[in-house]
């Protein structure tokens, strides 16, 4: 039984919609966690703007956060309903016997990247050299670098570079003053990274496609309870398809980008163009059975390198990680 509209479930649709649903008579409060400068709020601030949660049934409650953490914490706690989440961080906690879900809203991944004057032209000139790494030693795209570095060029990264693990705003800071020699960093990072001159050696797409696995990639997504979400099928429907009308907006209109500017904070015109062609780029095309088969293979190859630390006593995807037919 599908709970989604078929809207929802082709929530990756770039054609903006010609006409507004009629907005419902009542309307079901939401309550989503997000960062202030996160690109969940470019999203929600296009929602807002254009009442495309009130058409849909919903109304959206965004609750500003400082950190990821926080965002898990309140979501642990019932604080929110809903907040943007990476379908690992879910897989482990089903395999924990939690009941979060996951719904894709992005395939916009990281890349690592090189400051200019760095000697590092690519993976094979990591040995020995400082490599800054955005997020944790068990973060998605430092673990696929690593599965890449192994299979194409016989390389134990873990060993071989000098790593220094931490937020991507220190990391930028430290690569301007000289002191990385490569960032392993999240995309909007990444995007602001090459429109400050850094060079892009390697996006962690095409190193999952190295890695032989095809399809659309799964990166972020909205994350909520099954139970919450099975006594509030509307609101999950009316949240994913109002989040596919903002994309959607999102993907043609250039003066949505003005609008939403004073949420990226400080960017020049460069950085907000390539912020904005970087997000184009990770719309999601491809129906949520897709991404969960392609996470599923990419949780297989993960797995083997981050091992229970990363998804415990899981071995393969746990079922209910995504959000498809109920």
């Amino acid at each position: 039984r599908m709970i989604v509209s078929r809207r929802a479930v082709l929530m990756g649709a770039l054609a903006v919609p010609a006409v507004v649903p009629a907005r419902a008579a009542a309307s079901i409060a939401v309550r989503v966690g997000v960062l202030r400068f996160g690109t969940v709020a470019w999203e929600l601030d296009v929602i807002r703007r254009h009442g495309f949660d009130t058409a849909h049934g919903v109304v959206i409650q965004p609750r500003e956060f400082a950190a990821p953490q926080a965002t898990q914490v309140a979501l642990q706690a019932g604080a929110v309903d809903v907040t943007a989440q990476d379908w690992l961080w879910v897989a482990r906690q089903r395999a924990e016997q939690a009941d979060w879900s996951y719904a894709t809203f992005s395939t916009a991944i990281g890349a690592l990247v090189a400051p200019p004057g760095s000697p590092v032209r690519s993976v094979a000139d990591l040995p020995g050299r400082r490599l800054g790494i955005a997020g944790s030693p068990l973060d998605k795209s430092w673990l696929i670098l690593r599965a890449y570095a192994r299979k194409l060029h016989g390389l134990d990264l873990d060993s071989v570079v000098e790593k220094s693990f931490a937020a991507p705003p220190l990391l930028a800071a430290q690569a301007a003053a000289g002191r990385l020699d490569a960032v392993l960093t999240f995309w909007p990072f990444a995007a602001r990274a090459q429109a400050a001159g850094a060079t892009r050696l390697l996006a962690m797409d095409a190193a999952v496609r190295a890695l032989g696995i095809d399809g659309e990639m799964p990166v972020a997504g909205y994350v909520f309870s099954d139970a919450w979400a099975r006594a509030n099928p509307d609101a999950v429907a009316g949240l994913l398809a109002a989040s596919a009308d903002a994309r959607a907006v999102l993907a043609q209109d250039d003066a949505e980008w003005r609008a939403v500017a004073p949420l990226m904070g400080e960017a020049g015109p460069s950085e907000r163009d390539r912020l904005r062609d970087a997000y184009r780029a990770g719309i999601p095309r491809a129906p949520e059975a897709e991404h969960a088969a392609s996470a599923a293979a990419l949780f297989a190859v993960l797995a083997g390198i981050g091992g229970a630390a990363l998804v415990g006593a899981a071995k393969t995807l746990p079922p209910g990680t995504f959000w498809l037919a109920r």
